[in-house]
């Protein structure tokens, strides 16, 4: 099992990186070309409500993203460290609309068929899995 992992500042300009980083890995991992679209757009979604959630809070910690190479599936964990963090911080990001969470929650879901959503006092995390073609091979 392979494992490439990203941290970043909570930073929206961060997030184009990660979703190009997130199609190559799962290119190389064997996920078939016509769901690349769909793991970078989950991808891109999951990071910016991970940067959004830290940005209201006020925390400067950082986001982690973490992709997963298993036999059979391509895994991609986000991470935020905004714990139940829901109340903006003093100078915090203005203009943060709380309902961008739960649109992007339905973004996700609607592109992810494999998807878990969790969230506790030192962050959430957001959990995709998409099947990879049997006998792929990494160039």
């Amino acid at each position: 099992m392979a494992t490439v992992e990203l941290r970043f500042s909570a930073l929206p300009e961060h997030v184009r990186t990660a979703r190009l980083v997130a199609a190559a890995v799962a290119r190389r991992a064997g996920v078939d070309e016509s769901v690349l679209d769909e793991v970078r757009l989950a991808v891109g979604e999951a990071c910016s409500r991970a940067v959004g959630l830290h940005q209201r809070g006020g925390i400067t910690g950082t986001v982690r993203v973490a992709l997963i190479d298993q036999e059979k599936r391509f895994l991609i964990e986000v991470e935020d460290e905004a714990g139940h963090a829901t109340v903006p911080a003093p100078g915090a990001a203005e203009g943060a609309d709380p309902e961008e969470d739960t649109l992007g929650l339905a973004v996700i879901t609607g592109l992810v068929e494999d998807l878990e959503v969790s969230n506790g006092a030192d962050g959430g995390v957001i959990r995709m899995s998409w099947p990879v073609s049997v006998g792929a091979v990494a160039v």
